[in-house]
């Protein structure tokens, strides 16, 4: 289901705490004609002794943007000791509990609470998506083992099951340049991925239900 993370959780911001002295150079020495490595970011710089900084993410395949990103970003995550996630997108239990706040009541699917056009309409259309979905694959992806029938049922399995919400985001991602990126890690899984193999401490600032909760409270007209 990782994949599927970034149709579900619309930013992120990560919290990066270093152990030592070092600094972010002042905005303000930064000369007029700045080169694409000096460019401001979503990086907030927290005052104290040894500083910490708050970085601002959307989810979005980090190779889209990994290019763009300042140095002073990349600079404060590698010299941070401890990093926060908005969740911790590497531990199962979190991968598992979002998937099943997704789910409607025990009981109930979707063609109970949809009308009956909208229902008949989003089926035909996910019909449509899994007939395409071979043509939308790069030859890349089927390089590595990722085929067509698998992708589409990590992302639209048991989507009779879930919640309207989650089905609006869901159908959202499933567009030929979602299809194409995926297995390409979303920039903050990516980041969390790092911060595990240089063996940073990790953790979370969000429970999975302080996100899943305020989406399932919308009522079926909203």
């Amino acid at each position: 289901m990782r994949g599927t993370l970034g149709a579900f959780i619309q930013s992120c911001v990560i919290l990066l705490v270093r152990a030592d002295q070092w600094r972010l150079k002042d905005s303000a020495n930064c000369e007029l004609n700045r080169k694409q490595t000096d460019l401001n970011s979503f990086l907030w710089t927290i005052k104290r002794d040894p500083p910490s900084y708050f970085y601002g993410t959307i989810h979005v395949p980090y190779t889209r943007v990994w290019d763009f990103i300042p140095e002073n970003s990349k600079q404060a995550f590698q010299e941070s000791n401890i990093v926060y996630f908005e969740l911790d997108l590497t531990d199962p239990y979190t991968i598992s509990a979002l998937t099943s706040c997704q789910l409607l009541p025990q009981g109930e699917n979707l063609q109970d609470v949809l009308p009956r056009d909208i229902y008949r309409r989003l089926k035909r259309h996910l019909e449509y998506v899994k007939l395409m979905m071979p043509s939308w694959m790069t030859p890349d992806q089927r390089g590595k083992g990722l085929y067509a029938d698998y992708l589409f049922n990590a992302i639209a399995g048991n989507w009779e099951r879930k919640r309207p919400v989650w089905v609006m985001l869901m159908v959202n991602s499933l567009t030929e340049a979602d299809i194409k990126t995926r297995g390409v890690p979303v920039l903050d899984l990516y980041l969390a991925q790092e911060a595990e193999r240089m063996r940073k401490r990790t953790g979370a600032v969000e429970k999975v239900e302080e996100q899943c909760h305020p989406l399932n409270g919308l009522n079926f007209s909203q």
